[in-house]
């Protein structure tokens, strides 16, 4: 083969790549890939590797698109996004309210049918065309393109509260390192007479006392602003500047930190496992979580909170999992990263249940036998004045209190309810049952600041496990932070050729200003409305509006085809039906379902009443709900407007749009061969491109473009990351499958 650049010599039977589908599928990992070449000769003998040519913009300077540096650095970090405190403090309580064990079945079942395929499909798009949401659904479909525009919205409103609960955790991480921890007991107020337990704290516990008044000081409504929490607002500059700064070279910086934020909560929760499996009543916990209620399994209403459960536990939507992928190379097996971290995740909710209820065992137990004590102690007064003492079985010994089991006070009850049932209510006497206990379901905050705080009070060297655990939630929350932001910017990377720094510093900036309407008084009472309405909706529509583009305008044929060509096989017949007809319509289901729980209960949020010392529900004053609707509508909007922006040409699709992959076919070059040669074949000089024989895929000539181009160089317009290719140009070839 001559290795001068004047002449290429080729035989009959090779060819020019006709499409781009058929460009990809010859490609392949190399080490020094992103390099500048002008002409490329693919042959049967493999002489000339293929390299991804990722090109910039109209200057000319050639931009290398990051890569993980390994794929378990890559695995760690979807982890580490889809893994996150909705396994900690969601799932288990959804365990409990939907009948314990039996609540596995439909979530394993919904995770198959739409979990694992819809999981698939984003990592499949981002590899395949290695763009952020944006640049992705712009290229699958111009009119569609709102759809990541929409992603990066919801991801943002999302980053907005989400670091409030990273910065809570930070406050009681900080406040971890004391003896005995500052929410072990009710603080007293002195004056010049008498001592006396704070009145609020008196009425509730030591706790839920904390958790309202020392650490959020939280006001009476979400009308009552109350100015800024000073200390909540250091914490919240404290965990945008961790955000930052991990973030601030990308997937370079923040897969590092991976290593860590994505691998210690496994530590921490086995660590807590093993912890709370020896101390009283963790098992007595646990059983009560595994016993399955089957009948709870026919209501429909926990088949759509194990929807919900399953798409909000892998990230669905947010972007987040597009723009991790899109850094793969394009051979990487995504089929197979797909269903590990589904299961991984899914391991790791029963792993944070296990724990949860090991843990609220052991407080359940501790809670009875404070109730036995205390009801016992009024048997003993009420002895001869309401309550014969011949009605105590003799066994049990009344003189120490502290001696009377929970089986034993339980017979007294029994016995004196038999014979005084009249009177019985008179007496005040409670029905102590760790089961009751275990029933007062708890979910997000309530279990992690307030019941899981009060457990860790009572486990020996306390100090050390609410250390341990407040740092597992910041790590937790911090997976997650990595994956939302990156899927606000590397979206915006790939179209608006931002510099990354300049953009994650003015990103994090912007969000923690916005922020501190949550560090007010009353921003608990935000966050919960952000919670609610912010993502919820919008996300369930971005994820049909994606299956669908994919399934019924790319056409799953020709999706299925492009897997083929970069898995190396075809995935299994399951996901053709699975995203053509089974998971859009139990998407649109779940979207049904939801609009109507929405529309039946009103916008409403829990307050805390500071004189009465507990919760109640308060319905959002009008311009709250507008708020809530404005979310949800904010979020939905770049859908439609560039649908119809595309629609009316008010835009071209056909203009060079920044997030748009180009693929321009170029010019022939005809040269002359140098004498003395053998030019055997020669198609540029002795064939027209109409009698070149047919494409077959593995043998390609084409150019890649080297510099700005000069005649003979088309550069792509696809701004910092394009990739641009000078092709043979074929007349009577078809135009590229993508």
């Amino acid at each position: 083969m001559p290795k001068n650049s004047k002449a290429v010599k080729r035989e009959l039977d090779d060819d020019v790549t006709e499409s781009v589908k058929d460009l990809l599928s010859n490609e392949h990992a190399c080490d020094d890939s992103f390099k500048k070449s002008s002409l490329i000769v693919n042959n049967h003998e493999g002489e000339g590797k293929e390299c991804d040519v990722e090109e910039g913009g109209s200057d000319g300077e050639e931009e290398e698109r990051p890569a993980w540096n390994s794929k378990l650095q890559y695995i760690l970090a979807q982890v580490g996004f889809s893994v996150g405190l909705g396994n900690v403090w969601r799932f288990p309580y959804l365990c409990q309210k939907n009948g314990g064990g039996a609540y596995l079945v439909p979530y394993l079942i919904l995770l198959i049918l739409i979990g694992i395929p819809l999981f698939f499909l984003e990592l499949a798009v981002g590899q395949r065309i290695r763009r952020g949401s944006i640049g992705v659904w712009n290229y699958i479909s111009p009119r569609l393109g709102g759809i990541g525009f929409a992603s990066c919205v919801v991801c943002f409103f999302v980053a907005l509260y989400y670091n409030v609960i990273i910065s809570w955790s930070l406050f009681y991480f900080s406040q971890s390192f004391q003896q005995p921890l500052p929410w072990h007991e009710c603080p007293l107020v002195k004056n010049k007479t008498t001592t006396y337990v704070v009145p609020e704290c008196e009425k509730s516990s030591a706790t839920t006392y904390y958790w309202y008044r020392e650490a959020l000081n939280i006001s009476n409504s979400i009308s009552e602003g109350g100015g800024l929490n000073w200390k909540m607002t250091l914490c919240l500059l404290a965990a945008w500047s961790m955000v930052c700064l991990a973030m601030i070279k990308g997937i370079q910086s923040s897969g590092k930190v991976m290593y860590f934020s994505s691998l210690f909560p496994y530590v921490v929760l086995i660590c807590f496992l093993v912890r709370a499996l020896l101390l009283k009543g963790s098992v007595d916990g646990i059983r009560h979580m595994f016993t399955p209620k089957l009948e709870i399994m026919l209501e429909a209403k926990v088949w759509r909170e194990a929807a919900t459960q399953v798409f909000f536990a892998l990230g669905l939507g947010f972007g987040g999992v597009i723009a991790f992928s899109s850094y793969n190379k394009r051979d990487n097996n995504c089929h197979f990263d797909a269903v590990l971290v589904s299961l991984i995740n899914f391991f790791t909710s029963v792993l944070a249940t296990l724990v949860v209820f090991a843990v609220l065992g052991f407080k359940a137990n501790i809670m009875n036998s404070k109730c036995v004590a205390l009801n016992t102690n009024k048997i003993v007064s009420l002895l001869g004045n309401g309550i014969e003492e011949s009605l105590i079985p003799h066994h049990i010994n009344l003189t120490q209190v502290s001696q009377v089991s929970a089986e034993d006070y339980q017979l007294m009850i029994d016995i004196i309810k038999g014979v005084k049932e009249d009177d019985y209510q008179k007496l005040g006497l409670e029905s102590c049952s760790i089961e009751d206990e275990l029933n007062k379901a708890v979910q997000g905050t309530g279990l992690a600041f307030i019941a899981f705080t009060e457990a860790m009070t009572h486990f020996p060297a306390s100090p050390f496990w609410s250390v341990m655990f407040f740092l597992m939630l910041v790590n937790l929350g911090l997976g997650s932070m990595f994956g939302t932001i990156e899927g606000i910017l590397t979206p915006l990377i790939d179209t608006f050729k931002v510099r990354k720094e300049f953009l994650t510093v003015g990103c994090c900036v912007l969000a923690f200003s916005i922020g501190l309407l949550f560090v007010q008084r009353s921003g608990n009472y935000f966050v919960a409305m952000f919670d609610d309405y912010s993502a919820t909706l919008p996300l369930l529509i971005v994820v049909i509006l994606e299956n669908v583009a994919i399934a019924w305008v790319y056409g799953i044929d020709k999706f299925f085809e492009d897997l083929k060509d970069m898995l190396g096989f075809t995935p299994y017949r399951f996901y053709y039906y699975m995203w053509k007809y089974i998971t859009p319509i139990l998407l649109l289901v779940l979207l049904g379902t939801s609009l109507i729980q929405l529309t039946m209960t009103p916008p409403s949020y829990s307050a805390w009443i500071q004189e009465e010392a507990k919760e109640q529900k308060l319905g959002f004053p009008t311009w709250g709900i507008v708020v809530c609707i404005s979310l949800v509508v904010m979020a939905i909007m770049p859908v439609p407007v560039v649908f119809g922006l595309r629609y009316f040409n008010i835009i071209d699709e056909n203009t060079s749009s920044l997030s748009t992959v180009s693929y321009k076919k170029g010019r022939i070059i005809k040269e002359s061969a140098r004498p003395g040669e053998d030019d055997d074949t020669s198609l540029i000089q002795g064939k027209s491109p109409s009698e070149a024989p047919s494409p077959m895929p593995g043998n390609s000539i084409y150019r890649k473009q080297s510099g700005s181009g000069g005649p003979d160089a088309d550069t792509a317009p696809n701004g910092r990351y394009g990739i641009g290719y000078l092709m043979a140009d074929m007349p009577d070839m078809p135009e590229s499958d993508l």
